[in-house]
């Protein structure tokens, strides 16, 4: 299994003009949520826990950024809970606004998501590897750590790689 580190590099590859990393900021959220929702539907009580699609990929998300690294893969869980937690309260709405609510979100993280990679001027990373997928909600939280001045020896590692951004 590849590292945090060689998986972020791989991904940060794609992602070097610091225009395309501003839209992902949006637009994998909004995707992240987006997809909670429209896969919370349906879903089976176990006790006060609803267990839908959303529920179960949530897990093993968390559990392949908790893999990776115990500290990302923390704060990773934290979002990914939050992220369903929105994605199930759309999901209580009728069924015309949970639909709208999301397709809406899914239509415009992607839009954000290939308006950034027109500026990159480079395909997004899942086509040539399906594990962007999953990589790039934790691409995003590195990138603000990042930016928050956090996590530079990690940083180092994934630049040393990639390369600059330009």
């Amino acid at each position: 299994m590849k590292t945090l580190t060689q998986h972020l590099a791989q991904y940060a590859g794609y992602h070097r003009d610091k225009r395309n990393i501003l839209t992902h900021l949006v637009g994998i959220p909004l995707i992240v949520i987006a997809l909670n929702a429209l896969l919370s539907r349906p879903a089976l009580w176990l006790g006060p826990l609803p267990i839908s699609p959303a529920s179960l990929l949530t897990l093993l998300a968390c559990l392949f950024y908790l893999r990776l690294e115990w500290r990302l893969g923390g704060l990773m869980t934290v979002l990914m809970v939050l992220a369903l937690f929105c994605g199930e309260r759309l999901a209580a709405l009728n069924t015309a606004a949970w639909l709208g609510w999301g397709i809406g979100l899914f239509v415009i993280g992607w839009a954000f998501q290939f308006i950034g990679h027109y500026f990159e001027g480079r395909k997004p990373a899942f086509v040539d590897d399906i594990a962007g997928l999953i990589v790039g909600p934790l691409f995003v939280v590195a990138e603000l750590l990042f930016a928050a001045g956090l996590r530079q020896e990690l940083k180092r590692q994934v630049e040393a790689k990639a390369g600059p951004l330009h």
